[in-house]
């Protein structure tokens, strides 16, 4: 059965971290609706002054951060000891576990441009405390399938055409994949029913069920086997992100996400305190 629209979003601009101008796709009030994801950033802009003094550090738990550099690069450096720089093309799957902190500060190419995406993932109470790791993975390591009707598809993680991703062993079982469809070309993926299932439409135009898309728009499927969509005119780009709901309660304020307002409340004690990061 294809899945149909079950509602589109288009996002609003908020400043975030030390005054970063970006675009949240969803957030907060509609994690209900994307569970088990929780958040998605849009941090396209052409001028420095928009995102050049970063998110500076600041505590995570309970969550994974995605985040997807098409353009610029992010610098980064965590409690955990890694530093460096993710650039075109690279992904950074950071789960926060029991407790990281970290800072991300973007920096444009040459033009002054920067060009990326932040999903955040809602992690189980069963692993909300787990150890914290970072994954920096390459663009090189991305691998790319090329369908015979010229549909090229950038595999983060899942499973395209019995091509597996860099990224695996995620408790919510995520697909995230960056589609290029031809003009005129439709495109139909299977995602396994009872997961959640949306695409942001990143470039192009083109339509789903006949509705029109296009850049900034995204698309929240009803459940179902499979999805489509048609590129128009030109080419259709968009990101697709399915995964395994969790159906648990949530309790989140700022960046830390657990499941009782009692674990939210420890988890900002300890951070004052100086507790928040776990060793051993």
């Amino acid at each position: 059965m294809r899945r149909e629209i079950k509602q589109i979003f288009e996002g609003e601009p908020v400043t975030e971290g030390a005054g970063v101008r970006l675009r949240r796709v969803f957030g907060y009030y509609e994690a209900s609706l994307f569970d088990p994801f929780l958040m998605m950033d849009d941090f396209r802009a052409e001028k420095p002054e928009d995102y050049i003094k970063g998110f500076p550090w600041h505590p995570h738990r309970g969550i994974e951060t995605i985040t997807y550099v098409l353009g610029g690069e992010v610098e980064h450096g965590d409690s955990l000891g890694n530093k460096g720089t993710i650039g075109t093309g690279d992904v950074q799957w950071m789960t926060a576990g029991s407790g990281i902190i970290h800072q991300e500060m973007p920096k444009g190419d040459e033009s002054g441009a920067m060009l990326g995406f932040q999903l955040w993932a809602n992690l189980p109470a069963v692993d909300k405390m787990m150890a914290p790791r970072y994954r920096g993975i390459t663009a090189v390591e991305i691998p790319e399938v090329v369908q015979t009707d010229g549909t090229v598809i950038k595999v983060i993680a899942g499973n395209v055409d019995g091509v597996g991703g860099p990224v695996a062993d995620v408790v919510i079982d995520p697909e995230y994949l960056d589609c290029t469809v031809p003009t005129g070309v439709e495109f139909v993926h299977s995602v396994p029913r009872g997961h959640t299932a949306f695409v942001y439409v990143i470039g192009g135009q083109g339509s789903v069920n006949g509705s029109p898309v296009k850049n900034r728009m995204l698309v929240l499927f009803d459940d179902g086997d499979e999805l489509a969509l048609s590129a128009a005119d030109d080419s259709l780009r968009f990101l697709l992100v399915s995964g395994k709901p969790l159906k648990e309660p949530i309790a989140w304020r700022g960046p830390i996400v657990m499941n009782t307002q009692q674990e939210l409340e420890l988890a900002f004690r300890e951070f004052q305190e100086g507790t928040f990061v776990k060793h051993g």
